[in-house]
């Protein structure tokens, strides 16, 4: 960030100094992490579900912090913290907030930053990634490290860029109409992208109409002079053209003005294509796996392409390009054993591509799904994980277990696939460590069905 005192700090977020003596003190930093502290940062005080910055306002402090930005006052000056160093504001998550804008303000007073931003119910990360790499090109570049992309991530990326920066890359997720709105607020794009409307947090959202909406509102936080990337082989994507300044489309079909041709499967998993735009043509060799990754690439480089970047260019950076963040498509070997780690987060599309690639790559060999719960799918839930366990039939997968996910279990085992059920990630491992000798196995699920574990602890094991 570009450094500021601690007075226009306060005045930024609308906040107040508990106490003079230090106003002209500057801050060049943020963070919610006490322990990242190295000096100068504003600590800035989060509730949490088990932990309360405020307990630690003191601790920041004594750690280097140059103020800590608070929303209890109470809480805060228990601790002993000094109050010429404490800015409360009346919420700290909406004052970090507005901290990021005001930074991003500043930059672009002095700077002309490119502000890509992505959003879709599914390949928000890995199309992040992918973008990370391609825009370097253009010069310094700040990108959030895993899914950093709600109320606190996003601000917190933003909060890493200053005048030098020549691209900010922002992944912005949202689960319920308003998010979109409130972190392209934050953060007006120059660009945006709108990969995919699929069934995630359609519980929380009340219809997949609705994530439409929610996923929109990211094409109206777009800036007057800037483009809107939407993925043609999605109607309900296409349909937010109405909603921006100019639009560039792309397509897996070959019906976008960026799209793909010639796709080729290899027997790893991992696809190759013809990237075309415009009358010219490159080939491409993705590090990803998964045919899936197809349609992520193809945004990428429809981004890179309104960016500037030549088609060759992006070619070069798109190949090889494997997965960059933890438990996304992320495959790895040990021994006779070929492992799918794509067990961060899981919707019923995601889910069937994950199971996609899993028969691609076991081939003749041995398929295992360790599978555990989709999240926030609302009255649709047992239908969907039915229909995923049936599904496990029809690809030929041979066996799977399913970790607190009743349902998957009885699609399963009802279509003929030999099927073990665990109510815990801990129940399951004893049952994982059984079969994972040899063969092709997938771990994937809602992050908060847990099955991550059991992936970093079967690499812990065999590693």
């Amino acid at each position: 960030m570009i450094p500021l005192s601690l007075n226009r700090a306060a005045a930024a977020v609308g906040g107040r100094l508990l106490a003079e003596g230090c106003g002209d003190d500057l801050i060049s930093a943020a963070t919610i992490d006490s322990r990242s502290i190295t000096g100068g940062e504003l600590f800035v005080a989060i509730r949490g579900e088990r932990v309360d910055g405020h307990d630690y306002a003191k601790a920041a402090l004594d750690a280097g912090a140059a103020a800590v930005l608070i929303e209890d006052e109470d809480r805060a000056r228990a601790t002993g913290a000094d109050p010429a160093r404490l800015v409360w504001v009346p919420s700290t998550q909406d004052g970090l907030g507005a901290l990021a804008k005001d930074n991003l303000a500043r930059i672009r007073q002095v700077a002309d930053p490119l502000v890509v931003g992505v959003t879709g119910s599914v390949g928000k990360t890995t199309t992040k990634d992918l973008l990370a790499a391609i825009l370097a090109e253009r010069g310094p570049i700040i990108a959030p490290p895993g899914s950093f992309n709600n109320e606190l991530g996003l601000p917190l990326t933003v909060l890493r860029a200053d005048e030098t920066t020549a691209t900010l890359v922002l992944e912005m997720g949202a689960d319920r109409i308003g998010n979109l709105e409130h972190l392209t607020s934050i953060a007006p794009l120059d660009i945006g992208a709108v990969l995919a409307v699929a069934r995630a947090h359609i519980g929380e959202f009340g219809g997949i109409e609705n994530v439409a909406k929610a996923k929109s509102e990211l094409v109206s936080g777009i800036l007057p002079h800037g483009t809107a990337v939407l993925n043609a082989d999605d109607h309900r994507v296409v349909a937010m053209a109405a909603k921006a300044p100019a639009v560039v489309t792309f397509a897996a079909s070959g019906n976008g003005d960026v799209y793909a041709s010639d796709i080729v499967l290899g027997a790893d998993g991992r696809p190759s294509f013809t990237l075309n735009d415009g009358g010219s043509a490159v080939r491409v060799e993705l590090g990803l796996v998964g045919a899936h990754h197809v349609s992520n690439a193809l945004a990428a480089a429809a981004v890179a392409r309104v960016a500037g970047l030549s088609l060759d260019a992006i070619a070069t950076s798109l190949s090889g390009l494997g997965a960059a963040s933890p438990h996304r498509m992320d495959v790895w070997h040990a021994g006779e054993l070929t492992v799918i780690d794509d067990s961060y987060n899981a919707n019923p599309d995601s889910m069937r591509a994950g199971l996609r690639a899993l028969a691609q790559l076991s081939g003749e060999g041995q398929s295992l799904a360790v599978l555990g719960a989709m999240l926030e799918l609302g009255e649709e839930s047992d239908r969907e994980h039915e229909a995923i366990g049936r599904e496990l039939a029809e690809l030929g997968i041979d066996a799977v277990i399913a970790v607190d996910a009743p349902g998957i279990a009885a699609g399963a085992r009802s279509s003929g696939v030999d099927t073990r059920e665990a109510a815990s990630v801990s129940e399951a491992w004893p049952i994982l460590l059984e079969r994972a000798s040899s063969g092709t196995i997938l771990f994937k699920g809602s992050h908060g069905s847990k099955i991550w574990q059991l992936a970093d602890r079967l690499k812990e094991q065999l590693c």
